[in-house]
């Protein structure tokens, strides 16, 4: 048993990296499931409020997200009845979201008796 080793044996390591990958990948799909793709626009001075009840999304499509479920224009009012007027509303919506859309969304929240209505920016 006197064998020369000139070879190293690299089929284990192999094993570990196809499994750290698997894990990554796996935890990199959890993260980032019942999110709401949006292109945030820019600003130099954000906030960072955490303390949010309410977020309202657009996305480029006009599709209305409230907490991640859709709703209609037509729904939004049931949909908020729930809420105390004095929650904190955040919207996010996607930047190149025309800015009709975005005052519609904006007006019918205030409409509904929300006064803290805010919008989310990524900083810069």
């Amino acid at each position: 048993m006197d064998r020369e080793l000139n070879q190293i044996n690299v089929i284990p390591l192999v094993d570990v990296m196809l499994v750290l990958l698997v894990i990554v990948l796996t935890t990199a799909t959890f993260i980032t499931t019942g999110q709401i793709p949006v292109d945030l626009a820019k600003a130099k001075e954000a906030g960072d409020r955490r303390d949010v009840l309410l977020i309202l999304t657009l996305t480029k499509e006009g599709q209305l997200f409230l907490n991640e479920q859709s709703v209609t224009k037509e729904t939004l009012k049931t949909a908020m009845a729930s809420y105390p007027h004095e929650s904190l509303v955040v919207v996010r919506a996607d930047r190149v979201t025309m800015l009709e859309r975005f005052v519609e969304v904006v007006d019918e929240v205030r409409g509904l008796g929300f006064r803290q209505v805010s919008l989310e920016v990524v900083k810069m």
